[in-house]
Order: structure tokens, then C-alpha cells, then sequence
């Protein structure tokens, strides 16, 4: 995926990273060219809010357990068919996927 502006960064790259830097575990000079893509490119955002949101569901549903990789996998497959196709991802297109 690109959003079709030049970037330090690509986008494809930065959205291979999001779970990584979600969970915090992105080090130097990684986190910071994620950051500063996501501080420029509102789609990559728009995803990491998503990612955001996903994360915060499975961890609720979960009790605080860790969730199953094939359920992450899953959810992680949709997500990336959904970009794709060009798809607009929504928060709640991904809780309707989510079920």
C-alpha cells in the first residue's frame, strides 16, 4: 500500500511494522522513521488507528490474555485484503469482521 506521496519511509514498510510498534517493540532508527512517516501520512494513521482499536478489542475480549496467532493472523490477513482492495478500513467494518 501507498498513499502516493514521497516519504523517508514506505508506506508498505511502516505498515509491516504497525503491530511491532504498537506492542512497543520497534528500536532505533526504526521507531523513529515510523513515527515521523506517521506524523505525515494520514492513511498509515488511519491504519495505526485501526491496528490501535483491533489490539485494544482482543485484549478486552481476552481478559488480558494474550491472543491466539491464528486469531492474529486472521485478523492481520483481513486488514491487509482490505487495503488492497482499496477499501476504506473502519473501526467498525474491522468490530463487524470481528463479530
Amino acid at each position: 500500500m501507498s498513499c502516493g506521496n514521497p516519504h523517508a519511509t514506505d508506506c508498505s514498510k511502516v505498515l509491516d511494522q504497525m503491530f511491532t510498534y504498537l506492542d512497543g517493540e520497534l528500536g532505533e532508527p526504526e521507531l523513529h522513521l515510523v513515527r515521523e512517516h506517521l506524523e505525515e501520512c494520514a492513511p498509515c494513521m488511519t491504519e495505526h488507528d485501526v491496528d490501535q482499536v483491533v489490539k485494544k478489542l482482543i485484549h478486552r475480549a481476552a481478559g488480558g490474555d494474550l491472543a491466539p496467532d491464528e486469531l492474529r493472523e486472521r485478523i492481520v490477513l483481513q486488514i491487509t485484503e482490505l487495503s488492497r482492495v482499496g477499501t476504506t478500513t473502519t473501526v467498525n467494518q474491522v468490530r463487524l469482521e470481528l463479530g
